[in-house]
């Protein structure tokens, strides 16, 4: 890319390093270099071994799975680089941990997307870049700019080159409601939504859709599988409702506890995932899945934050359609 030069470093955390790797060819830069080591005790290290005096610093990690290693890690190495009088840090965290952790339903029990975000924040970092996070209002949570960046257009036009005929998406539950219209509107599919009541952290009941699936091919997008339940209940209704085909996307593969049984067990043609948190290929294998790259869209975000130039220009219809058709 041009307008780069030796003032920006990227550094990648151990959580994803094969993403990491990605967005500095997409940058044509090469990764920073560092030491991260665990302790016998299970203390982490980090030392930066190049200078970043005077640098704009951006370091991609995860919070994924071992999520408090992935967390703790992420915040030593924003310590490092303030204390290595780094001009800017900015925290590029592609999947963010505790973020359903939103709000205090029930009493006595904690905000934990806000006590990371105030970590994040307490640690050094100027700025946070993500995406897809799990409540918009998260970005609220945090005293510093926010980026949150949407894996729409990489998943629009993957679904878009399949050409699926009489479509309507269906939102799993009525939260996503609206992210779901989206989609609808740019793929140009009806509309319907599932009622879901969650009676627990691992399980759902799915009553009803709302809207009709009846011979048609059913699109399902969620911000993130964990153990799939809702996903692989709600594809079961659509075609005991009559849907003739069932696709699935989803930015974030958690794909935790029974998510594989419950996904290869349910009526589901594809699912399409992005890799902002890394996926074992034994488990790609067992569900076929379609693990799209979002490194094209963190570097270019990255290249925007660098230059002070607009990010949400990244999802202009144009600059959607150029970027991410290939």
């Amino acid at each position: 890319m041009d307008n780069l030069n030796d003032n920006l470093k990227v550094f990648s955390g151990r959580a994803h390093p094969v993403l990491s790797r990605q967005i500095s060819e997409h940058l044509g830069l090469p990764l920073g270099l560092l030491t991260a080591d665990t302790f016998p005790d299970g203390e982490f290290m980090v030392k930066l071994d190049e200078d970043v005096r005077g640098r704009d610093i951006f370091f991609i990690q995860p919070t994924c799975p071992p999520t408090n290693d992935s967390l703790m890690e992420l915040l030593i190495f924003i310590d490092c680089a303030r204390r290595a009088s780094s001009e800017r840090v900015t925290a590029v965290i592609p999947y963010f941990g505790y973020a359903r952790q939103d709000r205090k339903d029930e009493g006595r029990v904690p905000i934990t997307a806000k006590l990371v975000a105030n970590l994040i924040s307490t640690a050094g970092a100027d700025r946070v870049l993500t995406i897809d996070l799990h409540a918009g209002q998260i970005q609220g949570f945090f005293d510093i700019p926010v980026d949150n960046l949407y894996a729409e257009p990489v998943l629009n036009n993957y679904f878009r080159r399949c050409k699926l005929d009489n479509l309507v998406l269906v939102s799993p539950d009525a939260g996503n409601a609206k992210h779901a219209r989206i989609y609808a509107e740019h793929l140009g599919g009806d509309f319907a939504v599932i009622d879901k009541r969650r009676i627990s952290g691992k399980d759902v009941i799915i009553e009803r859709v709302i809207g009709d699936v009846k011979g048609k091919t059913v699109l399902m997008i969620d911000d993130m599988i964990s153990t799939a339940g809702t996903i692989s209940e709600a594809a079961k209704l659509c075609k005991k409702e009559g849907a003739e085909r069932i696709y699935v996307g989803a930015t974030h593969a958690l794909l935790c506890g029974p998510a594989i049984e419950r996904l290869a067990a349910a009526p589901i043609d594809e699912i399409v995932v992005t890799d902002t948190i890394p996926i074992p290929s034994e488990t790609v294998n067992a569900l076929n899945l379609k693990v799209l790259s979002v490194a094209e869209l963190i570097g270019k975000a990255i290249h925007c934050i660098h230059n002070d130039e607009s990010v949400s220009s990244l999802f202009s219809s144009e600059s959607a359609s150029s970027l991410f058709s290939k």
